[in-house]
């Protein structure tokens, strides 16, 4: 792993906390969360203040995560809105955390300037023994206040003020004065410069989880699926009510997204370059099926690649045969390609579709893809970092190379061109869609991406 946190590959953008201040101001709140702290005298913290260096000395990797719900947080600076998340239970967290930054922006700059910021995404579930429970998380609430209370004693102010300015004896209430003056001490002026934070509710949509050996729940859904690495944990539990498959039944699968229109053909995707996404797909699986042979990686370009593939014949793995046809296809040579979904290369011709769900279904895709590696990185970095301690020393170096060199340097850019534009920005924009033979859009929007999911 130490090549990938050279490369800013692992552990990029985690925040340092080495001033004795803000160490302080980290161990007042973990105090307050935990009952522990830190004889640290430098660390790094990710979005919610989770710390690897500080999880290590505790021994508990958890420490802020105690029974994988109800994450709570520190925040000792709003620049942890960049920072990643690591040791993700569920993948709503990451977006909630970061909408709650931004939407407080100025008050918690304000905060974090002398004080910690301590808090909780809370729900009604303590505890997730049982996959039934994940379908009692309706609701998310983000609670949150600085170690000394100050929004909680400026709300108390406020309250008072509003008292003292609405009740005709408010001007002979010695005790009431005496209330708003202490609290003024302690918050300053809330009338000119009101600290507040604002009460955000999330409803928990779709979401991907770590728990029952990682769990893909979509229950918001026209046709509600579950699609797991256990499916007897879920099948024997009474309170689960939707459709369970495993990660190993493709067929299911694939009528799920279908049905639920969650998936799209990277050859129909709009604003896509499709022959380019294919090309670097097959790159890949050849990388895998270079480790059998031994080969040399160090350097490799794609005309090395192609000696590979010259090399293996006719024992080229499916996959990459399936994605060498439908490329063929794409560039007008080639007749149209039969992939079904229990083809290896099936879930390689998919992205999602524009939605909501859009970084879960990419999430789903990379881990039933594996060896597109450039998505297992961006979509699934959890298995992506476990893949990676099982390749050999050659394939790890080549995979590091590449996404230094195809990744880091324009994040955003590509994944704008894999996956389309972020959530959230303006749909309304012109898109202009590659040409292709009016044969095959025709023959695309007839049958689909590949003829009907068998039932």
């Amino acid at each position: 792993m130490k090549r990938l946190i050279e490369k800013g590959l692992m552990f990029g953008g985690l925040i340092e906390v080495s001033s004795p201040a803000l160490i302080e101001r980290y161990n007042r709140a973990l105090r307050q969360l935990t009952g522990k702290q830190t004889a640290l005298s430098d660390f790094h913290i990710d979005l919610s203040g989770y710390s690897p260096e500080i999880g290590e000395e505790l021994g508990d990797h958890r420490y802020l995560n105690a029974n994988g719900c109800n994450r709570q947080f520190i925040l000792l600076s709003t620049d942890q809105k960049h920072a990643p998340l690591l040791n993700m239970a569920f993948s709503t967290s990451r977006p909630i955390l970061v909408e709650f930054i931004e939407a407080n922006e100025s008050e918690l700059f304000a905060l974090t300037a002398r004080d910690a910021v301590a808090g909780e995404l809370a729900n009604s579930v303590f505890e997730v023994s049982r996959p039934a429970r994940l379908f009692d998380i309706r609701k998310i609430v983000v609670e949150a206040d600085t170690t000394q209370s100050h929004v909680a004693d400026a709300r108390k102010l406020a309250e008072k003020i509003d008292e003292f300015r609405t009740r005709e004896d408010g001007w002979w209430d010695d005790v009431l004065i005496a209330e708003m003056i202490g609290l003024a001490k302690h918050t300053g002026d809330v009338t000119r410069n009101p600290v507040t934070l604002k009460r955000m509710e999330f409803d928990h949509g779709n979401f991907w989880t770590s728990h029952f050996g990682g769990s893909y729940v979509f229950h918001k859904v026209e046709k509600p699926f579950v699609v797991t690495a256990t499916p007897p944990a879920f099948t024997v539990d009474d309170g689960v009510k939707v459709m369970v498959t495993g990660m190993d039944q493709p067929n299911t699968i694939a009528r799920a997204l279908e049905q639920n229109a969650l998936v799209e053909p990277i050859v129909k995707a709009r604003n896509v370059d499709a022959a380019a996404i294919l090309r670097q797909k097959m790159d890949f699986i050849l990388i895998d099926a270079a480790a059998t042979l031994d080969v040399d990686l160090a350097g490799a370009t794609r005309a090395d690649l192609r000696a590979v593939a010259r090399k293996l014949g006719r024992a080229l793995p499916d996959a990459f045969q399936g994605l060498a046809d439908l490329l063929r296809w794409v560039e007008g040579g080639g007749s149209w390609p039969r992939i079904t979904s229990e083809h290896p290369a099936y879930f390689y011709t998919f992205r999602a579709a524009a939605g909501p769900d859009r970084d879960l279904v990419n999430m789903l895709l990379a881990e039933l893809a594996p060896l597109d590696v450039r998505q297992l990185f961006i979509c699934h970095k959890e298995l992506f970092y476990r893949l990676y301690g099982a390749w050999s020393d050659q394939r790890r170096q080549y995979v590091a190379d590449f996404l230094e060199r195809e990744y880091q340097v324009d994040k955003a850019g590509t994944r704008a061109a894999l996956f389309g534009a972020e959530p959230g920005m303006d749909d309304a924009a012109p898109v202009v869609q590659a040409r292709r033979p009016q044969r095959q859009r025709g023959m695309i929007e007839r049958v689909g991406p590949w003829g009907a999911v068998r039932r």
